[in-house]
């Protein structure tokens, strides 16, 4: 009896410090959503550190920029984050990055979520084909999934989980495959597998036909 009083006390001293390593672990972005973001300080914060690149709504006008326009907010949290820490690697996001707050991140994310994507469009006819059965069948004889496994059949893609991919600038879109084919880039390892088994003419297609999807 004396030995289960021992192991209840010590259990009871113990539980407090489990629920609170179980509390530290979740991702920050998952956090978040119990602060309710500023959306006032967040068109602030866009317009001071963002809205140069990607433009005062977050339709990009740089082919090399990302819109960031209706992109689902964890997601941007979460590579606000890791350019911060340095796990996504980007000279010039890293230096804004390291400015802004877990609140600033939060604040932009749900602003610029909040603006209106503006369509995009495919420019290579003779790639579209490719891309759009890559996008919807994935490669089957190098076991490549289907990109609207993930982000859906109109590239919208699921909040907190997978990027939206519809109207982003082809010329973006491929250079990050390349980034995660290449090991550049580094903070997706089930992106980094994926784009592992493409070449530049596969990649080049499925970018350009994400361009185009609505």
């Amino acid at each position: 009896m004396k030995l289960l009083a021992s192991l209840l006390f010590a259990a009871a001293l113990t539980a407090p410090a489990f629920s609170t390593l179980a509390q530290e672990a979740k991702p920050a972005a998952q956090q978040a959503k119990a602060v309710k973001p500023d959306l006032a300080k967040g068109e602030a914060s866009y317009a001071a550190v963002c809205a140069a690149c990607h433009a005062a709504d977050g339709n990009s006008v740089i082919p090399t920029q990302p819109n960031l326009a209706q992109q689902h907010p964890e997601y941007l949290i979460k590579q606000l984050q890791e350019f911060k820490s340095g796990k996504r690697a980007n000279a010039i996001m890293v230096g804004f990055a390291s400015t802004l707050s877990d609140a600033d991140m939060q604040n932009i994310a749900y602003w610029v979520s909040a603006k209106t994507a503006k369509p995009g469009f495919a420019k290579e006819k003779e790639l579209v084909l490719l891309g759009e059965r890559i996008y919807r069948g994935g490669i089957a004889d190098r076991q490549v999934p289907a990109c609207a496994g993930c982000h859906g059949p109109n590239g919208a893609g699921i909040p907190a989980q997978y990027p939206r991919l519809s109207g982003q600038h082809a010329e973006y879109a491929a250079a990050q495959l390349t980034s995660f084919r290449d090991g550049v880039r580094n903070n997706s390892l089930q992106m980094t597998q994926i784009a592992a088994k493409m070449n530049d003419r596969e990649i080049k297609a499925v970018a350009d036909y994400v361009a185009g999807l609505r």
